[in-house]
């Protein structure tokens, strides 16, 4: 379940692959997405389930993390989907680390790790929006302190991201997700 509909999910990963044209993965990752958008969930699952498999475990950390981000959303089962939506925080916060000590004033961090480095700030992009995710899941399950709990870290990584239609689309998204477990809480009270 894509929580920002229509703000724009895909902004990070196309502004990663104008900064990496050379990437084929995110092509092959944007494909599958535009067939998840067409109506075409089965093809698009196996297509990012085939690639998730190419890239393996130890794969580039963005690779995993927007690819299980994507995955998420053509899942059927709310376990399942929580499960991806997992998986994508687990790669992001793995390889999110902070500027070195030494390295100097406004350097460029990068995510470390095979394959092709991708600036932190693509990485941190996609916080948010996981959080927000995984919040929905939890409500989707009705564990509404665990959705809580992710809607709090979604609130707190948005500060990360620069001011714009992203930012404004993920913070309208967080409070439309907390009146709607609040008004569930409500209901069963």
């Amino acid at each position: 379940m894509t929580v920002v509909s229509g703000y724009g999910e895909c902004t990070v990963v196309d502004k990663l692959r104008k900064a990496t044209s050379e990437d084929g993965v995110l092509t092959r990752i944007g494909q599958a997405i535009m067939l998840h958008r067409a109506g075409d969930r089965e093809e698009a699952r196996n297509r990012l389930t085939a690639l998730w498999h190419e890239i393996g475990p130890q794969g580039d950390a963005f690779h995993r993390c927007a690819l299980a981000h994507y995955m998420a959303d053509t899942q059927d089962d709310p376990r399942d989907e929580l499960d991806w939506d997992l998986r994508a925080l687990e790669a992001a916060e793995g390889f999110v680390t902070e500027r070195p000590d030494n390295a100097a004033p406004g350097a460029s961090s990068v995510a470390d790790g095979p394959g092709p480095r991708h600036p932190l700030v693509a990485l941190r992009a996609f916080f948010p929006s996981l959080h927000l995710n995984i919040a929905a899941d939890y409500a989707a399950l009705d564990r509404p302190a665990d959705a809580h709990a992710q809607l709090r870290r979604a609130r707190a990584s948005i500060n990360a991201l620069a001011d714009g239609e992203y930012r404004q689309g993920l913070r309208d998204a967080i409070e439309r997700l907390q009146l709607r477990i609040d008004g569930a809480a409500g209901r069963t009270a």
